[in-house]
């Protein structure tokens, strides 16, 4: 009985805000929602319609989303407080009618599911599962040191050589200089770090790096050095670095209220698998892209944000320790 009265439920909850109409059409919008005296089963239904029935041909139409909502237009210049008729279909759900006024509030829907099963198992013994846990491969990237570089390049220059206005000149135009230098690959798949350039032999205190393509590191890095003295030796040293992806292995404990459990998995989740003990017995179990568990019937809802959203209840026979 009590199941019935719910399934005709609608609750209203009234905004603080409200809309302006003028020259726009009115609006109903709300969510729906799987009846249960629990609230934390009440599930949002997806691919419900909703049809708001007004007795003329200019009837109006949505489908809830994967959050059960639904957002349902009709044509302007209607009155605030208008009943307007809906009806709420969908094939594992009893339908019903509901009339509601046009107003800036959110429309509730609760359907009551056709077939109701009963966990309680009528004969025979009740099997037990606990210690349940979600298991799901992702892919993660990591970075290793594969190997490291280096390399000696000298600038050759003569020194006291005046300038004259001839480029490359020392910075203050004085003396003639020379630019040189070198460039790296490091190879496909591979990136420098840790790049360094150091003068180590020659008049290095006259000497200026001119273009750094090394510090930010990557496949390719490159240096050119000003000397305006005699001849330098410098080292270019860098790491090399390799970046790979790897699949690991993650388990997390999923909430069970009653006799069901819901989960969330990310959107990367490959290969979702149910470990958890049976009558004592630790068993793994595929969900697969049926969904199929032994045990229980799940269902799935993906989010706006792409996550998935699973939701199992127990069959008959069986229960959560």
């Amino acid at each position: 009985m009590l199941l019935v009265a719910a399934t005709l439920a609608i609750i209203v909850v009234t905004l603080t805000t409200r809309r302006a109409r003028s020259g726009e059409s009115d609006a109903i919008a709300g969510v729906v929602l799987r009846w249960d005296p629990d609230p934390r089963d009440q599930l949002p239904i997806a691919g419900a319609q909703i049809i708001a029935d007004r007795g003329t041909s200019d009837d109006a139409a949505a489908t809830s989303d994967a959050t059960g909502l639904f957002r349902i237009r009709l044509r302007a210049g209607l009155h605030e407080g208008e009943a307007v008729n809906l009806r709420v279909r969908h094939r594992d759900y009893a339908p019903i009618e509901l009339s509601v006024p046009l107003s800036d509030r959110i429309v509730v829907i609760h359907l009551s599911p056709v077939h109701v099963e009963s966990n309680i198992s009528a004969a025979g013994p009740v099997s037990t599962i606990s210690n349940v846990r979600v298991r799901y491969a992702s892919k993660i990237t990591t970075t290793v040191n594969v190997g490291s570089t280096v390399k000696s390049f000298e600038v050759v220059n003569t020194g006291n050589v005046p300038c004259a206005g001839t480029p490359p000149c020392s910075p203050d135009g004085r003396w003639k200089a020379t630019v040189s230098g070198i460039s790296l690959d490091a190879g496909d798949g591979n990136e420098f770090g840790n790049a360094r350039v150091s003068c180590i032999a020659g008049p290095c205190p006259f000497t200026k790096i001119d273009s750094d393509n090394f510090s930010a590191g990557g496949r390719r890095i490159s240096v050119s050095v000003r000397n305006w003295s005699g001849t330098t030796t410098f080292l270019i040293e860098a790491e090399v670095f390799r970046t790979v992806a790897t699949d690991t292995i993650r388990r997390f404990y999923p909430i069970i209220f009653g006799q069901a459990m819901n989960f969330t998995l990310p959107i990367d989740a490959q290969g979702p698998s149910i470990e958890a003990d049976l009558n004592g017995a630790d068993i793994v179990f595929p969900l697969g892209p049926e969904l199929n568990l032994s045990w229980g019937n799940c269902s799935l809802i993906v989010a706006p944000d792409h996550t998935k959203r699973y939701h199992c209840e127990l069959k008959p026979g069986y229960r959560f320790s």
